[in-house]
């Protein structure tokens, strides 16, 4: 089974009464080929998307479980649209649910301002000498969540990941990496002294 990461971008949306008195709360959950560094960079494709599997996304608050959830795609309360940008979401927050009034009045007053996405990759592309990870598919994409501590202060845009399983396969593969280039080299010495 593929490990779920989650990314969290430091990326504006807003929360706005409608004109039917609705709470509704919008912008971009994820954004494409937007390089963003996590001890290596990391970018995802504008094709990542494709053929992911979200036909049951919730959003959430900080990803939490035992959170009430926010809003569904499967009841038509949270949509999620993709354009060349990245992955637009919009979702109507329940008035008569506490949780959700405290929610919608946080990110009103932008104490809340972040927003994050947890899903599963199914193919990236890692280029070793510019220590970048390409993410090409992803598989499920299980939630969008409006968070409060965003992983890099300091950027515009962060990513985070929850998932170690890359970073310790990022360090498998950058030794060999580097123990190829070595032996590489060592060769290239070896054939230029033997003429």
């Amino acid at each position: 089974m593929k490990e779920k990461e989650i990314r969290k971008l430091d990326i504006q949306f807003r929360a706005e009464t409608t004109d039917d008195e609705k709470m509704e709360i919008k912008g971009y959950a994820v954004v494409f080929n937007s390089p963003e560094t996590y001890g290596y960079t990391e970018i995802i494709s504008d094709r990542a998307l494709d053929n992911a599997d979200m036909s049951d996304v919730v959003l959430r608050y900080n990803h939490n479980d035992s959170f009430i959830v926010l809003a569904r795609t499967r009841n038509n309360s949270l949509k999620l649209n993709k354009d060349e940008k990245g992955l637009f979401m919009d979702a109507i927050l329940q008035d008569d649910i506490s949780e959700h009034r405290n929610i919608f009045n946080a990110i009103k007053s932008k104490l809340i301002d972040k927003q994050s996405f947890a899903f599963t990759v199914e193919e990236d592309n890692y280029d070793y000498e510019s220590d970048t990870r390409i993410i090409t598919k992803i598989g499920k994409l299980f939630d969008v969540s409006v968070v409060d501590q965003p992983f890099y202060n300091a950027t515009d845009v962060s990513v985070a990941s929850k998932s170690d399983d890359f970073l310790e396969k990022r360090k498998k593969l950058r030794k060999q990496y580097e123990e190829k280039k070595a032996l590489d080299d060592a060769k290239k010495k070896l054939l230029e002294k033997l003429g």
